[in-house]
């Protein structure tokens, strides 16, 4: 199977091939290096584990301190 790389180096993958690797909007991927070239994993956000962000990030509350927060001590899988 091939894809073609656009003149913006981006490329979309057929439906099926996102289907089958559990992809949706908003889900990133992983190129991970190998001996034999690159192998693609899914890295879905689990959204359960943004749970404690909820009171943080509302609209009309000023702004969001990024350094700040990466200050703070979290779970080490909220940082990503």
């Amino acid at each position: 199977m091939f894809v073609k790389v656009t003149a913006k180096r981006q490329v979309t993958f057929p439906a099926r091939v996102l289907a089958a690797l559990g992809v949706k909007p908003g889900d990133r991927l992983e190129l991970a290096e190998g001996p034999d070239g690159f192998v693609l994993r899914p890295r879905v956000i689990d959204r359960t584990k943004l749970a404690p962000l909820r009171d943080r990030l509302r609209r009309g509350r000023g702004t969001f301190d990024l350094d700040k927060f990466r200050g703070q001590p979290h779970e080490r899988t909220l940082r990503d």
